[in-house]
């Protein structure tokens, strides 16, 4: 950051927007390999949360990289980068008093980390923690396929590294908890 940047004094902050919206700002993070579930529990969760009258927002890998990352590829650098955007534009989201729900394979440590810094008490990592063999076989996008034949060689869990979480909040194995009872054990903690 430039040290010439200084931070505006703001009459309006994220306190008198959680007091208007009714709640408190959130960043639940989910995280895990690609097939483990992420972008399907997040889309359940923003339901029922809507059902509660909760104002949410999705950010969600594959539309991020349409968008906002689109000059990113997927070189660890690249990967890198792409998860602190992510975790900085989901840190103003919260402090607009939204909860954000963040679907990503986020695969190092580091960059969950930091987006556990700017969402403070008020992050929840969830770590999908299905099996590799599991996700393969979903192979929704068919990357999978395509890491098997060496056309794609940077697949998280295969060409490239994937750390699992340290201490997250809540692991889940898809692949033993239906959607319904997953999102009823992050309910409980959020």
């Amino acid at each position: 950051m430039s040290k010439h940047l200084v931070s505006p004094n703001l009459t309006i902050g994220r306190s008198e927007r959680e007091t208007l919206l009714g709640q408190i700002g959130k960043i639940i993070w989910f995280t895990g390999l690609s097939g483990s579930g992420k972008s399907t529990l997040a889309n359940a969760l923003e339901i029922e949360l809507h059902k509660q009258g909760k104002h949410t927002f999705l950010l969600d890998g594959d539309i991020v990289r349409q968008g906002l990352n689109a000059d990113l590829g997927f070189s660890d650098e690249d990967r890198t980068e792409n998860i602190r955007r992510i975790a900085h534009t989901a840190k103003l989201m919260m402090d607009a008093g939204l909860i954000v729900i963040c679907a990503f394979i986020s695969p190092f440590q580091k960059e969950r980390d930091l987006a556990r810094q700017l969402g403070g008490k008020h992050f929840l990592e969830i770590y999908l923690s299905t099996p590799l063999q599991v996700c393969a076989e979903r192979d929704t996008k068919g990357l999978y396929q395509k890491a098997n034949t060496g056309q794609l060689k940077n697949l998280s869990g295969m060409g490239s590294q994937y750390e699992a979480p340290i201490n997250p909040e809540l692991i889940i194995d898809t692949s033993t908890l239906s959607i319904d009872e997953s999102i009823e054990v992050i309910l409980k903690r959020i």
